[in-house]
């Protein structure tokens, strides 16, 4: 049912996402604290490394950011602009995050509070908010429409950029459906240098072939799939009539057995659960999200769990 959507009857609920809110979650990550970390740099594998010594190459400057070390303090820079910068040597590099994001059609589709775009734009704005205060540099690419692609920015300017993106995006018409081993494809011809790719679907779009590029993914960065989902492809609907939209025609769809809502609820959840099986399948960390759920405590648990890949 990729482009199928049941008509949201929630008065109070959200079809399209909001720029002003998605920048105002950054006050809800300013107060998580996050695990100590030994170094901004995950090397491919296990092995972290923040290299510091002489003749290294100056990279950039940018503003300082709470744990940086004194000693890497741009004098020059602070002196003119007033504020606080640390300068990046070409040895030091910076944590990466990429957040690759389900544009399909089928996420646009909600019966409780909001549409499943809307929830996993909420869900990508944290994301990017976390890379912030975790000092990563954050990279959005999106699938199932434009294509739209921001490599890896830092700081501020790099979140704000994605939620910018996040917001153009959903009010843009969505294009052919895409399926997700095709995305992943394009992630891995990227080389981004992302240790971190978050993966934010409704599974919709999952096929046979996209576990094999989950593998191929696994050896050059940490994936994690956050999983978002409408309350009725979690559980089975209320006995009722349901008003349905397919292909710009109306029409209804009547439950009242136990066997008629199961059935329905299996087609409308099928590809989350699909995904889902998927990650666990491969030992990626993975957490489901319906749209009335706030997506705080899911992405906060998916990044900060920054053990080797299982």
């Amino acid at each position: 049912m990729n482009d199928t959507a049941l008509k949201q009857t929630d008065g109070d609920g959200r079809v399209r996402v909001s720029l002003a809110e998605l920048i105002a979650l950054r006050g809800r990550v300013s107060h998580l604290r996050l695990p100590p970390q030994d170094s901004r740099a995950t090397r491919i594998g296990t092995h972290s490394s923040r290299l510091y010594g002489r003749g290294m190459d100056y990279a950039e400057s940018r503003a300082y950011q709470p744990g940086d070390d004194v000693r890497r303090l741009d004098w020059r820079l602070t002196a003119r602009s007033g504020r606080l910068h640390t300068k990046l040597f070409q040895e030091e590099r910076e944590g990466q995050l990429l957040i690759v994001f389900d544009r399909n059609a089928s996420m646009h589709f909600g019966t409780r509070v909001r549409f499943k775009s809307v929830q996993a734009s909420r869900a990508a704005a944290l994301a990017a908010w976390y890379a912030v205060k975790a000092s990563e540099r954050i990279g959005l690419m999106t699938f199932g429409a434009d294509g739209y692609l921001q490599r890896p920015r830092a700081g501020l300017r790099g979140a704000l950029d994605v939620c910018g993106a996040l917001a153009r995006c959903d009010v843009q018409a969505t294009g052919p459906h895409e399926p997700l081993s095709q995305a992943l494809q394009r992630v891995i011809k990227l080389r981004h240098g992302a240790n971190r790719t978050l993966l934010i679907s409704d599974g919709q779009s999952s096929d046979e072939a996209a576990r094999n590029r989950l593998i191929e993914m696994m050896r050059h960065t940490a994936v994690r799939v956050l999983v978002v989902a409408d309350a009725l492809e979690l559980q089975p609907a209320p006995a009722g009539d349901y008003p349905i939209e397919h292909q710009g025609e109306r029409r209804h769809v009547i439950l009242r057995s136990t066997r008629q809502r199961e059935a329905f609820r299996h087609s409308l959840g099928e590809g989350q659960a699909r995904l889902a099986a998927m990650a666990a399948s491969l030992g990626i960390p993975c957490r489901t999200i319906d749209t009335a759920t706030d997506p705080l405590d899911a992405v906060s648990a998916l990044l900060r769990d920054t053990g080797t890949r299982r």
